[in-house]
């Protein structure tokens, strides 16, 4: 009798552990490290993607493309990259963190103002009356020239229009490009340049000019997959579905 009770205990227990492992394996936990203006879209296509995935978790970290390139490098846990320029996906492969990218959308950049700002309409050109519509002493809100994408994009139109150092002393640098948006939406600058993405997903700003896209480098979003047990997310990112999300906020795909 003892020696059978002693076998029953001994198969539930090895029962109790078989449910655990495949409990652990059920679930999943996916960290995907994005470029701050992918924040809206990326949090849309993880619900989406989760409606069929339920035990899988997918965890963000949105920042400015250099900060979490360089974060990966020190060896951040992230499955995914998105970047929001090719040159912080190509340092990841200059310093061998990953070998492949994709390239999965584009983006415009654009010229805002507060909502409620007189300003109606800039046509942007080597021509346009910066002083007209930036007096001295208002601010200019761009992501940071020297390191964040959206605000090396606008140093390379603005140098190519001839007048970024002119602009350079009215500039408000920020951190990432949703933080320059939110330096025009809260009134504490004049005018921002941003993606046209973000200015999309804004209702306190409007667009008031475009920036020319011969003056600047195609804005892509490359992709890369750094740990193969992401693989399933990453490809639903190519899916149709993703594909009109991305759209939905003005991204251009391909």
């Amino acid at each position: 009798m003892k020696n059978n009770m002693k076998e029953i205990i001994r198969l539930l227990l090895s029962l109790t552990t078989l449910l655990v492992s495949l409990s652990a394996t059920a679930s999943q936990k996916i960290t995907v490290f994005a470029a701050a203006s992918l924040t809206n879209a990326m949090q849309d296509i993880a619900t989406s993607y989760k409606k069929e995935h339920k035990d899988t978790e997918i965890v963000f970290s949105f920042a400015s493309s250099s900060v979490l390139a360089k974060q990966i490098e020190q060896g951040a846990p992230a499955d995914i990259f998105m970047s929001a320029d090719q040159k912080w996906m190509n340092y990841l492969i200059e310093h061998k963190i990953t070998t492949e990218k994709q390239n999965l959308l584009k983006n415009g950049l654009v010229l805002i103002a507060p909502k409620q700002s007189k300003l109606d309409k800039v046509d942007i050109n080597a021509e346009t009356n910066w002083q007209t519509i930036l007096p001295k002493g208002e601010r200019l809100a761009v992501g940071d020239p020297d390191h964040v994408p959206a605000g090396l994009y606008a140093k390379e139109s603005l140098t190519n229009l001839g007048v970024f150092d002119k602009l350079l002393p009215q500039m408000a640098p920020a951190s990432n490009v949703r933080d320059a948006l939110m330096l025009v939406e809260r009134n504490e600058a004049t005018l921002g340049i941003v993606y046209s993405t973000d200015a999309k997903v804004s209702d306190k700003v409007k667009i008031v000019g475009n920036f020319p896209a011969d003056t600047f480098k195609a804005i892509e979003y490359p992709i890369t997959l750094l740990k193969p047990e992401a693989k399933e997310f990453y490809q639903y990112l190519n899916s149709q579905t993703a594909q009109n999300i991305f759209q939905k906020y003005g991204f251009l795909t391909k």
